[in-house]
């Protein structure tokens, strides 16, 4: 598996759900955005966003999140862009019954506004572009769940 991605190993994915149920297939998306072709790569992250972020946040996106943000800093990873507009969807949805799980994701979104800061002077104009667009997310994020700015 290389250096990226090889904390996966350490997730006990089949105890975390997603909008479909069990997270098990998630690090085989995560690794085919990784490593497949663009077709492939397109088709993963086009499930992923409908299994943990779309519809509402999951148990199973809090543990994708700092996958996601390895992801979007791999210059080899096909859709960058893709993956960091994910990290946006994520950021701007919730689940109304596990507060918990919103709070977390957000802020595992949050976390990685270093790498997103790195991403806006990409040589890639549509990453450098969704990486400006996700700043201004974290900038403007408020919500009920997350501690207010300065709050830990």
């Amino acid at each position: 598996m290389g250096t990226i991605l090889r904390d996966m190993r350490h997730v006990q994915w089949h105890e975390l759900r997603h909008a479909q149920g069990s997270a098990s297939q998630v690090p085989g998306m995560l690794s085919r955005i990784a490593w497949g072709d663009s077709e492939s790569a397109e088709d993963a992250l086009s499930d992923l966003e409908q299994w943990i972020g779309a519809l509402a946040v999951f148990d199973a996106t809090v543990a994708t999140v700092p996958f996601l943000w390895e992801l979007a800093a791999m210059e080899t990873v096909k859709d960058r862009a893709g993956v960091i507009g994910l990290l946006g969807t994520i950021l701007a949805h919730d689940h109304a019954h596990h507060q918990e799980w919103t709070r977390d994701a957000h802020l595992a979104v949050l976390a990685g506004r270093a790498t997103a800061e790195r991403l806006v002077t990409d040589s890639d104009p549509a990453v450098s572009t969704a990486a400006g667009k996700l700043l201004t997310a974290c900038d403007e994020h408020v919500c009920a769940t997350c501690p207010p700015r300065g709050v830990s």
